[in-house]
């Protein structure tokens, strides 16, 4: 007989997790699945006692919690990850319902969140000596901030609330999971996986509405709020902070531009900027949203990208065979209903794709088609603003200082790529370019171990790595006399 323990839980009911407890609301809603627009489950509404009892929950737990080693926290850190590995079925099938991706892009997302439960619990915060002499030491150290709060979107409900969670328990603090309102159930559930490893108070989650971001950002009891969302949420965030003076990081859009130069294998980057322009119907901070391609071979790329984008298939979050799924929300899908309806009105030349039809849709589902602009002018909103969907512009450009200078015009600074063969003039390049991560010949790679985050208005600090776990501690110089 086994002993293993059992970390299975059903997936079929939803509730806050408040101390370990789960928790009814005295309101609930329901979101709907963007593949069929069919009503999903009961959720909870959390309201300002709710938001009491979890941070009070929260602050005892830190007491103790804090005074664990860091090794101690890895090993709740890594029962917790084969605990996630446990259900991880049942999240893939979950976020295909509740964040409308298909089979083989919720698997990628689980496949990010298992690279993060596995590799956090490895990273340590260190000490630094900056003096140690025979008369005194000075000593720099990471000490834990106090309770935490993770405001987490819907385009990757997991990935990135996840990459919140586990530094943030991992240098000792303790955490309130808030889930967008359109996709609240996998946080919900991966509490609830939470009150089989950890401690009561330790791991929370509260779903809501709008109106529970603010009732957090507000808290005195909150030490650090980490938002992913849009920058102009992220502004508001920032501001509701400054009242208590919370830290804060915030990861806010991005409008990334890969520049292609005139000697690449267009056969070969074709493939992958099409793919990373467009994964999860664009509907990531980080896709390609401006793609720069040197004049010489503008007219063979963009056959090639087109021919490419063709051959990726529609379909719903039963589909295994779809890449291109639906739109998150109703919210976003009229928003780009109308950033599309500029097609026509501003004359841009479309390579593929275009404008939804104007009749009644036949059919569930908030679906776009994948739109390829061709060579709009540099102020158009196609080039300026992120769309947050599946439609993307490419450009021509001449001059390697006046492509540099075009990727680096937008106010956003998310990350930012160049492609060639000389990868010497590659870097030289990219290393010009303003933004939080650059790449070579690649573009959106990440690891659990680096960190990420944006420049300008993309961001304020980062998640992940090194410097994300030293960004859920206050720093702190700590002076020893060797002789009283």
């Amino acid at each position: 007989m086994s002993t293993a323990p059992d970390y299975k839980i059903p997936f079929t009911t939803f509730y806050n997790v408040i101390n370990n407890e789960l928790t009814d609301t005295v309101t609930t809603r329901r979101t709907v699945c963007p593949s069929t627009e069919e009503p999903l489950w009961e959720s909870p509404v959390s309201d300002e006692e709710d938001v009491n009892r979890a941070v009070s929950a929260a602050s005892q737990a830190f007491q103790s919690w804090r005074k664990l080693s860091q090794d101690v926290r890895a090993e709740y850190l890594i029962k917790f990850a084969d605990a996630i590995e446990a259900n991880q079925q049942d999240f893939i099938n979950l976020l295909g319902k509740e964040a409308g991706k298909p089979p083989q892009a919720a698997a990628f997302e689980m496949y990010l969140v298992m690279g993060i439960a596995r590799e956090t619990p490895k990273l340590r915060l260190k000490e630094d000596k900056p003096i140690d002499d025979t008369e005194r030491t000075a000593i720099v150290r990471y000490v834990p901030l106090g309770v935490g709060v993770g405001i987490v979107p819907w385009n990757f409900p997991l990935t990135l609330g996840i990459g919140k969670l586990l530094p943030a328990l991992l240098a000792g603090n303790t955490f309130i999971w808030k889930p967008s309102p359109y996709t609240p159930y996998s946080a919900l559930k991966l509490a609830e996986i939470g009150t089989k490893i950890f401690p009561p108070g330790v791991f929370q989650a509260l779903s809501g509405e709008d109106t529970l971001g603010p009732l957090l950002t507000a808290h005195p009891g909150v030490a650090k709020i980490s938002f992913t969302g849009s920058v102009e949420t992220g502004k508001k965030v920032m501001a509701a902070c400054a009242s208590t003076l919370k830290r804060v990081t915030l990861e806010l859009g991005g409008n990334d531009a890969a520049i292609i130069c005139d000697d690449v294998d267009i056969d070969s980057v074709v493939a992958k900027v099409a793919f990373l322009a467009f994964v999860h119907s664009g509907q990531i901070c980080m896709n390609i949203k401006r793609i720069y391609v040197h004049e010489s071979i503008y007219d063979s790329f963009l056959t090639a990208v087109v021919a490419t984008t063709k051959q990726f298939k529609t379909g719903g979050y039963t589909d295994s065979e779809a890449f291109f799924g639906p739109i998150q929300n109703r919210m976003q899908y009229e928003k780009l209903q109308k950033f599309y309806s500029q097609i026509s009105r501003e004359s841009w030349k479309t390579a593929l794709g275009g404008e939804p039809s104007p009749s009644p849709k036949q059919e569930n589902g908030f679906f776009m088609p994948p739109t390829i602009i061709d060579n709009p002018p540099e102020d158009s909103s196609i080039v300026v603003d992120e769309p947050f969907g599946p439609i993307v512009p490419v450009l021509k450009w001449t001059d390697e200082e006046d492509v540099i200078k075009r990727a680096n015009a937008s106010r956003l600074g998310l990350g930012a790529s160049v492609w060639s063969k000389d990868v010497p003039r590659a870097q030289r390049m990219a290393e010009q370019l303003e933004a939080g991560s650059i790449w070579v010949n690649t573009h959106f790679e990440l690891a659990p171990n680096v960190p990420f985050g944006g420049h300008k208005e993309s961001g304020l600090g980062m998640d992940w790595g090194q410097v994300g776990l030293e960004g859920w501690c206050n720093p702190q110089a700590y002076w020893v006399k060797h002789s009283g």
